[in-house]
């Protein structure tokens, strides 16, 4: 395994033009512009103890896999510590949840430790989109033929790599994504219930339909979604969160009045946070 030290680039690029061609249904509510606001120093001091690291992916040929780590400085082995798993949108990297707005500042004073997969690439969805490769065929390099089973095994493999290397509370591990990544954790979060403590997509680029919520019916859901999103129809996220009630979740939903598809989580991010550490597994 390898390590190296970020150098906290502070990119806040949303990937708009690869998200769009998820095809998407836009909505036709004026959105907000938003700008990433000026970052603070405790926001900078958390950048700069991002850690990319690798591991080696066995089922990809035993390529060396990277994924960003952020520890809280308050961490010393000695007590289990709540874990995030956060997923990324289409077109990014490791690197994009980490920058999202103030989310390493956040986790800093949560004392949560943070772990962003690749998902094997930029565009793999978790496995949200089924286990091949369907979605890519048409790019220039479409990637291997199993990308979605592949994307989906490096967010595990990450999990399970962070539990060993870390002094992790079992009980608090969360998932949280946007946009892809929000659809990869509605995914993930009904595949496999029994691991998150709690999920929290943002603007969810969801595949498939809510009735996977059956599945995972004692899990709290936050939602946070702008209702003039320019990629993710909200009315989409809607009917989730339609579903959630229907079936007695715990679940909170923020729709955020002329937000758009970059600014509804970031502007949320510190009340995403407060939600996650108020649940705990049994």
């Amino acid at each position: 395994m390898t390590s190296r030290l970020s150098n906290a680039r502070v990119s806040t690029v949303c990937h708009l033009a690869a998200v769009a061609v998820a095809l998407l249904v836009a909505t036709p509510a004026a959105a907000q512009p938003w700008e990433q606001p000026p970052r603070s120093q405790a926001n900078l001091d958390a950048l700069a103890r991002v850690e990319l690291k690798t591991y080696p992916f066995a089922d990809a040929g035993g390529k060396e896999q990277e994924y960003g780590l952020y520890v809280p400085t308050g961490y010393d082995g000695g007590a289990a510590t709540p874990l995030v798993i956060a997923l990324h949108g289409l077109g990014s990297g490791t690197m994009y949840m980490m920058e999202y707005n103030n989310l390493v500042e956040v986790a800093e004073r949560h004392g949560f430790i943070v772990a962003t997969p690749m998902g094997y690439n930029e565009r793999g969805w978790y496995g949200a989109r089924g286990q091949g490769n369907e979605f890519n065929r048409r790019q220039v390099d479409p990637g291997p033929d199993n990308l979605g089973a592949l994307s989906e095994r490096d967010v595990m493999n990450v999990l399970t790599t962070v539990r060993a290397d870390y002094n992790v509370d079992e009980r608090r591990i969360y998932l949280i994504g946007q946009s892809m990544g929000g659809g990869g954790t509605w995914y993930l979060g009904t595949k496999y219930p029994d691991v998150w403590a709690a999920l929290a997509p943002m603007a969810p680029a969801a595949s498939g339909t809510p009735d996977v919520l059956a599945q995972a019916t004692h899990l709290p859901v936050m939602v946070v979604m702008g209702d003039a999103d320019e990629l993710v129809d909200v009315k989409v996220t809607r009917q989730w969160v339609a579903t959630m009630k229907s079936l007695g979740m715990t679940y909170e939903y923020i729709e955020v009045p002329g937000g758009s598809h970059s600014s509804a989580g970031r502007e949320n991010i510190g009340k995403v946070f407060d939600f996650l550490a108020t649940h705990a597994k049994p």
